[in-house]
């Protein structure tokens, strides 16, 4: 099985669920976007939020996603940047208990966080505080942190840092690495689009999408996003939410519905998707069976609350992978 290596913020979730969507306008956040924070900001929204219900989880978009692969039991490893915090300690140990192997620099500031608003709608906005995070740099990035891998996944939201992404990009490509891209908010992709644009058709392999991130890329709605993009890339996702997925590669494409659930809160659902669908490509697969079980792994975490899911929902994925697969 290919081995895959993941890049992103290190960050811890707050998840929070909101009893309406006033707390949004008080703090001047637009519904559904990704806003990066100071530590001001951070402190003052989360005094705000104090009495409403609220789990704790390792997160960020690419360690979602290689956390969902190494539940998949495939070799995986994370590069990222944490404080000198019990965040931070919190964040490698959650790795190291799934299986992964944590490539964790340490940075000056404390660990960042994530705090997650999610409306009764199952809508999520988030204000970002990157911390630590932020301190990750092109020189931190050596080729050796690259060997012995397949895959490399790399999280959109590391486009604010154009020289680090650009190194890490460069260093997969040379080493060979299956390059898969998830494109960040849609706000993200606006303020960075040329600079996505052009490293999108130099390094990426496979590119992922939900479809406001597709449209802010591309200027048109999932189904023609989803031909422009296979034009740039050679594997072309677009994901739907409720209305499944598209995908795309040369000629062929191929729709792709969801499984039955309730959904409680939508965050890391597209990231496990994610995590689904390399796994059937890992696994060789034909395009609809990976976005399949991308809509496997997506649909279960919905139901739950934060990123993760425990040990016993796990094992129920698995069993319905194996039937997919067949």
């Amino acid at each position: 099985m290919p081995k895959v290596l993941g890049l992103g913020n290190a960050l811890v979730d707050i998840m929070t669920q909101l009893p309406n969507d006033g707390l949004l306008e008080t703090l001047k956040l637009p519904k559904g976007s990704m806003q990066l924070v100071d530590e001001g900001f951070m402190r003052k929204a989360i005094s705000f939020t104090r009495d409403m219900p609220q789990s704790l989880s390792a997160g960020g978009g690419a360690a979602n996603t290689i956390h969902g692969l190494a539940n998949m039991d495939v070799a995986t490893s994370f590069i990222g940047k944490i404080g000198d915090d019990v965040f931070g300690r919190a964040f490698k140990t959650s790795m190291e208990e799934v299986g992964i192997n944590p490539i964790m620099l340490q940075g000056k500031a404390e660990s960042g966080r994530t705090l997650a608003l999610v409306s009764t709608d199952s809508e999520r906005t988030f204000a970002v505080y990157l911390g630590a995070a932020l301190e990750l740099t092109a020189v931190d990035l050596k080729p050796e942190m690259f060997e012995g891998f397949d895959y490399f996944h790399v999280e959109g939201y590391l486009v604010q840092n154009h020289e680090m992404l650009l190194r890490a990009l460069e260093i997969a490509s040379a080493k060979g690495l299956q390059i898969s891209f998830d494109l960040a908010s849609y706000n993200v992709v606006e303020e960075n689009r040329d600079f996505l644009n052009e490293i999108v058709k130099k390094y990426v392999t496979i590119l992922f999408a939900n479809e406001d991130e597709a449209k802010a890329f591309t200027g048109k709605k999932p189904r023609e996003a989803v031909e422009v993009l296979a034009e740039i890339v050679p594997i072309a996702v677009v994901k739907l939410g409720p209305s499944g997925s598209y995908i795309k590669r040369n000629s062929d494409f191929y729709q792709v519905g969801i499984i039955d659930v309730s959904s409680i809160d939508t965050t890391g659902a597209g990231d496990l998707y994610a995590s689904g669908f390399l796994y059937g490509l890992m696994k060789g697969l034909p395009l609809d069976k990976c976005g399949q079980i991308g809509a496997i792994l997506s649909g279960h975490v919905i139901e739950v609350l934060g990123p993760k899911m425990d040990g016993e929902r796990w094992t129920t994925i698995r069993r319905m992978v194996a039937e997919a697969e067949t």
